[in-house]
Formats: structure tokens, C-alpha cells, sequence
């Protein structure tokens, strides 16, 4: 039996034009796509005609056994001799379970290559004029899965609280308030300044800037929602600066 092949990709963070050429390539050699909620539907455009695609997105608090369903047509399909696409929104290895599937490929003997995306933790700032580091402000940032926080909270607050200069959490805005409410209480300056940047990349854009004691009013009266990145740490304070892409749509 001739096995197929899977490409996992990295479908950038949601402005089609974001995805990189290797990643468009596989899109449009492939028999089979399966994607995600949160790339962009542009994207599919590139495949070639016959391509089967199947839907896979997650929900928010509604994943499910989705996961396991997602391994289980990876290897379906590869044992058919085809080509599949496991298109992913941002990096498949930044908190995209893309470690899962290639551990599951691997112990079923299918081949595989990992294409690595843009990330939302860097592309968000970047969009709203916010980089991760700078010379005077950041010399290093770290990333956070923000929906393990609350009642299934594994995050070593006080470790984290003074990790380094930028926190990037991702998929936080459920947790928003309790993200806020530990990082002070762990010994972070009430007054750092914080930047939620929802539907990054995309015409849908919005950021709104406060502070650790400020941001959570901020976010409820403008009813931000996910998904957003939430950016913390002094490198904020060249939003005003260094803003773009709002300005332009």
C-alpha cells in the first residue's frame, strides 16, 4: 500500500496574504484539506479542483472529542495514498496541538512535514505597532496560553509575573480579568500598560490599550471578544507611536 503524505501548516494568523509561499505550495498540491475555524477562506481558493475539504474548527469550550476525530482522518486519509493538508491557524506548534498530530502520525507510520506559520503572538503587536521586543523597553517576551488560567490554572504566576519584559497570552479573553487580577497580586506594577488586539491582521481589527488595573473596564465597554491577543509590558506604550493598519482601513 502506497501511503500518502501530511503536511502540517501554518496558515499565518488571519490575513491570507500572511501564509508563506511553502505553505500556499502544499494548499495546492493537496487531495484533502483539513482546516481550521479561524483561517482565512481565501486561502481554499488556491486549491486545485476535486480538492476534499473538511472543517474541523474548534469552538470556544466546545472542542469536545474534535481532536481525536482530526487524528483519526489524518491517517484515514494518508492510508488512501493522498495528499493532505492540515491547515492551521498561526504556527501548528504554538499552541495548536500540531505536536499532537505529528506524535500521532509518527506512530502510524505516516509521513509528514511541519510547515511552520506566522504566529499571532507576534504578527497581533506587530499590526498594532507593538513589537515584542525593543532594545529600550523589552529584551525578551514570553508566550502563554491564557485559557489554562482560572479553575485548570497551571501558569507559576510568580515565576511569570517577572519572567521577562513582554507577556503575550493567547487565547485569554475569557480569563482577561483573572490574568490581570494574578499578575498584580504575584508583584506586577498595577500600572503596567496592556494591549488586547482583536481579529488581528484581518479588516476587523481593533486594539484597545490600558493598564493591568484598567484594561478589563476598557475591554467590557468597547465588547471586545475573542479572538484577541493580549499584550502586557512596556513595549505598549509605542502603540500610539507606531500604530498602522488601523489608521489605513
Amino acid at each position: 500500500m502506497n501511503k500518502g503524505k501530511v503536511y502540517i501548516v501554518g496558515a499565518g494568523p488571519g490575513n491570507p496574504k500572511l501564509i508563506t509561499i511553502y505553505g500556499r505550495e502544499c494548499i495546492e498540491k493537496a487531495d484533502v484539506i483539513i482546516y481550521d475555524r479561524l483561517i482565512s477562506h481565501e486561502l481554499l481558493t488556491y486549491a486545485k479542483e476535486g480538492t476534499e475539504f473538511v472543517y474541523c474548527g474548534k469552538e470556544p469550550k466546545k472542542h469536545g472529542n474534535i481532536q481525536q476525530q482530526i487524528h483519526e482522518w489524518l491517517v484515514q486519509y494518508a492510508l488512501q495514498g493522498k495528499t493532505v493538508v492540515r491547515l492551521k491557524g498561526g504556527d501548528p506548534f504554538m499552541f495548536g496541538r500540531g505536536g499532537e498530530e505529528a506524535e500521532h502520525l509518527r506512530a502510524h507510520g505516516i509521513p509528514y512535514e511541519i510547515v511552520p506559520g506566522v504566529t499571532a503572538g507576534v504578527a497581533a503587536p506587530a499590526y498594532a505597532g507593538i513589537p515584542v521586543t525593543h532594545r529600550n523597553y523589552a529584551g525578551g517576551v514570553t508566550f502563554i496560553a491564557g485559557h489554562q488560567s482560572g479553575e485548570r490554572d497551571r501558569i507559576r504566576w510568580s515565576a511569570l509575573s517577572h519572567a521577562t519584559d513582554t507577556l503575550v497570552f493567547y487565547m485569554g479573553m475569557a480569563n482577561i480579568a483573572y490574568i490581570c487580577e494574578q499578575l498584580q497580586r504575584h508583584g506586577k506594577d498595577g500600572h503596567t500598560p496592556v494591549a488586547v488586539i482583536e481579529w488581528a491582521t484581518t479588516n476587523k481589527q481593533r486594539t484597545v490599550v490600558g493598564t493591568l488595573q484598567t484594561i478589563v473596564d476598557i475591554v467590557n465597554e468597547k465588547q471586545l471578544s475573542s479572538p484577541a491577543i493580549i499584550v502586557v509590558g512596556d513595549v505598549v506604550r509605542l502603540h500610539d507611536q507606531l500604530k498602522w493598519v488601523e489608521e489605513t482601513w
